[in-house]
């Protein structure tokens, strides 16, 4: 890509209302999706996914829906914790075991 004179774009991100409005702009049909992205500043395919996750917030396509999306991250964050405090007291025990013999 450097070659071709650009640079990567960095992550940005939008508010579930942001989101939503450009959806509805989508919706209506007055503009290609292309074209709103264009005049917003965004990529195509951050839109087409917006409208994506759009239609299966409102039950109109299978998939998890965006709180469903968020709940399963927040268990995999604190799975991935517990993983760890598991493993500190294994090694925690191991230690004190060889202490007392």
């Amino acid at each position: 890509m450097e070659s071709m004179g650009k640079k990567p774009r960095p992550r940005r991100s939008f508010t579930p209302e942001f989101k939503a409005e450009i959806v509805e702009l989508c919706r209506r049909g007055d503009r290609s999706v292309g074209q709103i992205a264009r005049d917003f500043d965004l990529t195509e395919t951050a839109v087409r996914l917006w409208i994506s996750q759009a239609e299966v917030d409102a039950g109109e396509r299978d998939g998890l829906t965006s709180s469903e999306r968020e709940e399963l991250a927040a268990l995999r964050r604190e799975n991935r914790r517990l993983r760890e405090d598991v493993e500190v007291l294994k090694r925690a025990t191991a230690f004190f075991a060889k202490e007392t013999r």
